[in-house]
């Protein structure tokens, strides 16, 4: 056994202390406890509602914080624009090819096919706090809402997009006045290393919070709702393997990325997010790790939180596959050209969906409502299996975070390939 070995195996931590293993027996234990003692599944939720809420009361911060020090560290404004550029690039390509493969397999299998269910049987229902009679959008008003009306309100609103566009305006500000921003720069970073110490500790209580998830759901649905549509759930399942096997992995072997090692080297957010159907409850971990991997700290803070608004692949293929199902499942037959309109709309409707845990649902209540082909009622058909759903496409997001950063760096020349190697050879440390 070589000296490199023996280092790696002792850097390894025991399993027990390991936070993938201990998320994982939580999950298991939560899905015992909901299962034996389903009355007790809203005292679980309070469990996962509190985990999430202490991650994200920092996450609007942490954004902030990482995307303008990291502006702030390439020096010019010209370097940004091309990082995003390409980030932006790479978004619209992959998601869109994330929709295409959606629409193919819905219409391949057809899994609503025969259901003939009367939409009427949901009318009057809310989805998520949405009246199931939502206005539609349109492109003007998703421009709009990108820029906040308040610089507070988007932070106290945890609106990504918002929270985004606000630190891209101030990082150029800090650019403009040169050597003067130093100081507010230097006092950032201070900032960030606080919030990122805040979340370390915060990580502590994650399997109690993917216990309490997890508990809640098959304690509010019962066993049966693995059952309950059943093919919509197992076809989707299976929609997103494959996106992973033949979308992300030949883009991470296209630039020399061990994508099996990532996966395993992301694995504990990844298994977190099966359970709380969150991917905002790991951006501060996923941040950490990407830098870790050897990614320069400028092109994470820019992409990732871009990612996270923009990159959003398994949202995508839940978007495609499950409108078309319901189609399908009210007896609706859309042509080929409705359904590349509702590809088109979803295109925009998509971005910022992810990260808070419901939120897809009601961003397809409001898709279905500005096509007006498909009655938004019909979403009360999946609201039993929605959050069995969000285990598969909400872990298949945080997959893409990952890649299309790394990715994005390498494309930059930002990423240190020795450092990447090392670390993905090496495995997480927690």
């Amino acid at each position: 056994m070589t000296t490199e070995a023996v280092t790696v195996r002792k850097a390894r931590k025991p399993l027990y202390r390991n936070l993938t293993v201990q998320i994982l027996v939580a999950m298991l234990l939560g899905v015992l406890v909901g299962w034996l003692w389903p009355e007790a599944a809203d005292g679980l939720k309070v469990l996962g509602d509190l985990f999430i809420r202490l991650v994200t009361m920092v996450v609007g911060p942490i954004i902030f914080c990482t995307v303008v020090h990291g502006i702030a560290s390439v020096g010019e404004a010209r370097s940004v624009g091309r990082i995003a550029l390409k980030a932006f690039v790479y978004f619209e390509i992959v998601t869109t090819i994330a929709l295409i493969l959606a629409l193919i397999w819905v219409n391949v299998l057809q899994p609503g096919v025969g259901m003939n269910i009367d939409p009427s049987t949901f009318t009057g229902q809310e989805i998520q706090g949405v009246p199931t009679n939502v206005d539609g959008i349109h492109f003007g008003q998703f421009l709009l809402d990108i820029v906040p009306s308040s610089a507070i309100g988007a932070f106290a609103e945890g609106e990504v997009l918002s929270i985004l566009f606000f630190s891209v305006m101030f990082a150029f500000g800090l650019l403009a006045i040169g050597p003067k921003g130093k100081p507010i720069v230097d006092g950032i970073e201070s900032v960030s290393h606080v919030l990122f110490k805040i979340i370390a500790f915060v990580m502590y209580t994650a399997p109690i919070g993917a216990f309490g998830a997890i508990g809640f759901t098959v304690g509010r649905f019962g066993p049966e709702a693995l059952l309950s549509l059943g093919v919509l759930i197992f076809e989707f399942y299976l929609l997103c393997l494959v996106f992973v096997l033949v979308v992300l992995w030949p883009i991470a072997r296209l630039y020399g990325i061990n994508f099996l090692k990532l996966i395993r080297y992301v694995g504990a957010e990844v298994i977190l997010v099966m359970g709380t159907s969150s991917s905002e409850s790991v951006f501060p971990r996923l941040h950490a790790k990407l830098r870790a991997l050897g990614a320069r700290e400028s092109v994470v803070a820019l992409v990732l939180p871009s990612a996270y608004a923009f990159n959003d692949d398994g949202t995508a293929l839940y978007f495609g596959m499950v409108s078309v199902f319901l189609a399908q499942a009210v007896g609706i037959d859309l042509t080929i050209g409705e359904q590349l309109f509702l590809l088109l709309v979803m295109l925009v409707t998509s971005k910022g969906g992810a990260g808070v845990a419901g939120s897809a649902i009601v961003v397809l209540a409001t898709t279905l409502s500005a096509t007006n082909q498909i009655p938004v009622a019909a979403v009360g058909l999946i609201l039993g299996v929605h959050r069995l759903l969000s285990s598969a496409f909400v872990p298949v997001n945080v997959m893409g975070y990952a890649l299309c950063t790394l990715v994005i760096a390498k494309s930059e020349g930002a990423l240190d390939e020795k450092v990447l190697h090392t670390e993905l050879e090496r495995g997480p440390t927690a």
